[in-house]
Parts: structure tokens; sequence; C-alpha cells
């Protein structure tokens, strides 16, 4: 490892260098990054632009009593690195290692936890207050980009940020253009004479006088700012919204970062710096195609091929073949993703229909708003989006779905646990937060051949429909080129227990004591080796809503105990439905109900997260053992 790095344990050692060194340092984080990356797989294209403003940010703020609040965390490796984990990297996102996105326990350089994106203007103003209201001279940056100015949120909080007064730098991280050629020499320029302290002074004691002026006042207020805007027409924009805007600048220009934010630093009220940089910047893979090296596996750091490789088909991959043929069937199928092309499958799709793709940016309520709107005049939306991701949406799905009975169907991506990406982002919830909702069918996939069936059956339905599946790979199950669908609200017997009620124990370890197991979508595969194991029925149900309340039943008159088992959230869930039915028909059969723990459960591996959950094959066995021995 390169020299310069390697003696950086804290941005303490940071700021002892000669400028002049920074240069190098960069190029040294850089390769150091790849080389990481390249071994433990993870984010690579957005960290690779940020490496210039990281080092920046350490060199000219007193971190961590100054506040950095990274959006979208996944472009903070560089800042991990830089803030004594970098002999960590090498345990980046595995079981007990650091995480992929910023966490207030890991580091107290990690001021505010981010895996979703455009909170951070809003975290750092709250800061930005609290320093004021303490007398303290703090400086609280927020650090926004990779699409997260889409969001509603980061606008909210600009249009606060004026009636605080608090001190408030924002850095618009602009990635989605390559630097052109007003993005040069000229415009650094400008930036360091617009941020320092003279330009600073005078528009400040221009502003008092003219004071007395109003008209005159307002015409000095337009003129500077159609000056910047003849430079960055969005920088009107923050103007407007109170800030001192300060760019475009060349977020690659080490330099030009250092000098601008020196002068920032010793500014007060509201500013809001505008850099331009390159995501991928350094490996040329990921420059030519940064979406493709976004999130990565291991790869080879010399073509940057993946070195991870799969036979089974995804989840995701059959969404999207399921999305083009469906398409191809009927003219009003629309696709909506908020910002999430890539990882929902939507590719394809939007190559072949161009005129019928909509990416709305990192904008989740106004996805759904937008769908029930095309709903409404008759088309067929399909929302493609994370179970993390609806969360973000929920009054929406409430209020401008599901109230007005609209049809659109919501395909749910990266259910249950999701291994590496960790707590922020695993679908951990949505069974128990959709399924208190009037008017949707919900229904979880148990292979690949399902899930298809399910989206057909979910888009043929006259109203909403919710489809989730998780991430990866399922169990390699055929799948039919056709677009059937299924009974809604009907289960599937896929094994029967060979007992007879209260038959012969003594050839059974379950003291024969008959067992049914109802399990949902992805728990139907380690659920069939459990009933196996101590030959139980098993239950393939299928819908959550509306559950098969005859089937449910049926198999609580003929075992004498029923296990529900959910890759969802235990309180609210799967199994507490079971259990509502069986309280609304009177039935008392003994039920277990097994599935994820009320914590938020940390990264690592999926296969391992579930054992430790006890939904593995064999904590399934043992808990029903354990169960049947106290009945």
């Amino acid at each position: 490892m390169s020299s310069l790095l390697n003696t950086i344990n804290s941005p303490t050692d940071l700021r002892h260098f000669d400028r002049s060194q920074l240069k190098i340092l960069t190029d040294e984080l850089r390769l150091f990054l790849i080389d990481s990356v390249s071994k433990t797989g993870g984010h690579l294209s957005s960290n690779l632009g940020v490496v210039e403003l990281t080092i920046a940010l350490h060199y000219v703020f007193n971190t961590p009593e100054d506040r950095l609040v990274w959006d979208v965390g996944h472009q903070t490796y560089p800042h991990k690195i830089l803030t004594g984990r970098r002999e960590e990297m090498s345990s980046l996102r595995k079981p007990n290692g650091i995480a992929g996105f910023p966490r207030i326990a890991e580091s107290e350089y990690d001021t505010f936890g981010t895996g979703h994106s455009s909170t951070s203007i809003s975290a750092a103003l709250g800061m930005a207050v609290a320093a004021k209201l303490g007398g303290l001279d703090r400086h609280s940056v927020a650090i926004i980009g990779d699409g997260a100015m889409t969001a509603g949120m980061a606008f909210e909080a600009l249009n606060n940020a004026a009636e605080t007064n608090a001190n408030l730098l924002v850095i618009l991280n602009d990635n989605d253009m390559s630097i052109s050629k007003n993005v040069g020499s000229l415009n650094n320029y400008l930036a360091k004479l617009l941020s320092g302290r003279f330009y600073d002074s005078v528009r400040k004691t221009s502003k008092q006088v003219l004071d007395i002026i109003p008209p005159v006042k307002e015409f000095a207020k337009r003129a500077e700012e159609h000056a910047k805007g003849m430079l960055s027409p969005g920088g009107t924009l923050f103007e407007e919204f109170g800030f001192n805007y300060i760019g475009p600048i060349d977020g690659h220009d080490i330099n030009a970062l250092v000098s601008t934010l020196t002068n920032i630093r010793a500014l007060d009220g509201l500013q809001f710096l505008h850099i331009v940089t390159k995501k991928g910047k350094g490996f040329d893979p990921a420059e030519d195609d940064p979406n493709k090296f976004h999130g990565v596996s291991k790869f080879d750091t010399s073509n940057g091929v993946s070195q991870v490789s799969s036979g089974k088909k995804t989840y995701t991959q059959v969404f999207s073949d399921w999305l083009v043929d469906m398409a191809a069937s009927d003219s009003k199928l629309v696709a909506v993703t908020p910002a999430m092309c890539d990882g929902s499958g939507l590719n394809a799709f939007a190559d072949q229909y161009p005129d019928r793709y909509f990416d709305v940016g990192i904008a989740e309520q106004h996805a759904l708003t937008f769908a029930g709107g095309m709903a409404v005049d008759g088309l067929k939306p399909v929302i493609a989006i994370y179970s993390t991701f609806l969360q973000r949406a929920y009054d929406q799905l409430i209020h401008d779905i599901a109230l007005q009975d609209l049809d659109v169907l919501l395909a749910i991506d990266r259910a249950g646990l999701v291994g590496a990406d960790g707590p922020t982002h695993a679908g951990s919830f949505d069974l128990s937060y959709l399924r208190c909702i009037p008017n949707i069918i919900i229904m979880a996939a148990s292979d690949e051949n399902e899930c298809r069936q399910m989206l057909s059956t979910g888009y043929q339905y006259k109203g909403t429909a919710a489809v989730r599946y998780p991430r990866g790979g399922g169990a390699g199950a055929h799948i039919t080129h056709s677009l059937e669908t299924l009974p809604i609200g009907k289960g599937n017997v896929i094994r029967a227990s060979s007992l007879t009620h209260h038959g012969n124990h003594t050839h059974h370890e379950n003291y024969g004591k008959k067992v049914a197991i109802l399990a949902f979508g992805s728990m139907v595969t380690p659920s069939l080796a459990a009933a196996n194991n101590t030959d139980a029925t098993l239950v393939n149900m299928r819908f959550i809503k509306p559950l098969d309340s005859d089937l449910i039943e049926k198999m609580a008159k003929t075992h004498d105990l029923i296990v529900t088992v959910e890759e969802n959230s235990l309180m609210g869930g799967a199994g507490s439905a079971v259990m509502e039915a069986m309280q609304s028909l009177n039935i008392s059969t003994p039920t277990m109900c097994l599935g994820l723990p009320d914590t938020f459960i940390e990264h690592g591996v999926h296969e391992t997260m579930l054992a430790q959950c006890g939904l593995d094959d064999e904590g399934i066995t043992a808990a029903i053992k354990s169960k049947l021995s106290s009945i």
C-alpha cells in the first residue's frame, strides 16, 4: 500500500500534509479503493467520484467536531478509509465487519446514518440549529448527490433553512453530467472569488445599505442572481431559497476544492457549493458504465469482470422477463420506478418500450401518486420498487391508490433480509404495513415460476395488488413462458403428513402430534426440509391477503400444532394474520409463529442471517420439536 495513505489514521494526520501532497494522495486513495472493493464487493462508481471531495472536506474542516452528513451513504468508502477504518475495509459488509453505509455506532465521524437518500440537508440543518442554540462554533455540511436532489425532502429542507438563520453548507455533488467546458479554470476562479471574505463583506454591506431603498435592493439582488445564473442556471433557484450559490466547480480539482472550502469555512449563513464530478473516476470500466459498477460483486481489477457468477435466474430477472412479455400482450401497461432501473430489472423494458417507461428519480411518493393518476385514465401501471423504499411512500399508497381502489400493481423487490446491504435496505416490514390497508391483495412468491404467475395474477386483478419477492435467486424452478394466473386467496398443500390424527407415536419423533406448517414466500423451501424432518404437513399459503381461511380452518381442525413461517417481522405479519383468522373462526389449536425478531438485523451473509433468526431448515425443525415437547 502507498506511503502517504498508510500514514493516515485519522483526519488529523491528513491536515499535517502540505497541500502539494494532496494530489498524490488522491491517486493512492483511488487505487486502494479499487483494490479493496474488488475483493469485498460493494459500491464503486459513486465512491470513485468523491475521492477529491472527501480529502478536501477532512483537510479543511475540523472533523469530527465539524459535522459532515453524507447523503446516499454508499459514497462514504473514502470517508471511512480516512477516518481510521482503512484496515477494516477488508471486512466491509461482512458479518461483524464495517457497514457499507454511515453508522453512528461505528464511528464518531459518521454523524448520521444514511442508507436511503435525500436526508442530508434536513439532518445537517438540525445539527446547525443545535450548534446555534448551544452557542457552538461548529460547522455543519451536507453532501448530497447521486440523484438525491430529485427527492422532495431535499427541497423541503432547503425551503426551511432560511427560517433558521443557521450556518449551513450544502454541497451538491453533481455527477449526472460530464465536466463540460464551462466547468474549468474560469469557474474555479470565480468560485474562489464568490466564496471569499471580500465578496461576502461587500454583499452583506450592500444589502444593509440598500435596505433603505427597497426597489434598488431588489434590483441589485436580481442582478447578482442573474449574473450567477449565466454560469449555472440552477444557481438562481438556490439563491431563491436564501443560499449564497457558488459554482459549479470541477470536483476533481483538489486545489480548487480546498481553496473554495477554506473560503466558505470563514463565512456565516447559508452557503451552497455546486461541484461536478464523474462517477467511476479513475477506473475505465466504471467510467464507461457507472451504473454497472454502482454496486458490484468481487471483480478483476484489470478488466472489471465479475468473479461471481450464478447459473440461476434471479427474481429480478424473472420480473424483467415477465414485464416485457406482459407489455407485448397489453399496450396499456406502463412501468414506473423511482431511480431503480438497473436494480429493479427494467432495462429490457425501457429499451423495448421507451414511451411506456418512466423513471421519476428518487421520488417514491411521486412515483405512486403519478401511477395512480395514470390508472385513473385507463393505463395499467406496474411500479417496480424495493420493499425498503416503498416505506417512503406509505401515505401515497394508502390515500392516493388503495383508498381510491385504483388498478396498480406493486412489484416489491428485495423483500426480507438482503445480506450485505444490511438493515437500511432490508425488506423486513412490508407484510406488516401492507396487510392493514383495505382494497389490496398481497402475494409472496415461493419460487421463480410462482413469482411470474403472481405478477400475472396481480396485473389482471382489477384493483391494487402487491407481489413481494426476495433478492437474488430462488430454488431454480422451471419457469413457464405463459401468463397464467393463480386463483386469488388460495393456498397449496405441498406435503401431507403421514400421521393420522393422534396416530401411532412410536415411530415418530413428534410424539404422534400432527403438525401443519403454513409457509409464506421464501420460507417455503426451508420449511419443506423441516416438514420432512418432522413429518409435518406443509402448506404454501401464497396469499397474505386475502388469506385462505378455509384451508387454515381445515389444517387447524386436523392437526395438533399450527406453525407459521415468514421472512418478515413477526409483529403484525403473516403469522399474526393467521392467528386473527383462527380467532375469528373460534379455533384454539396451539399455534407458533416464526419470523424476524423485533430488532434491526445487521449486515451479513443472507443464509447465515436466516439461521441466526431460526429461519433455516434446522432452526424451523428445532423450534417445532421444542414446541411439541411442551404440549
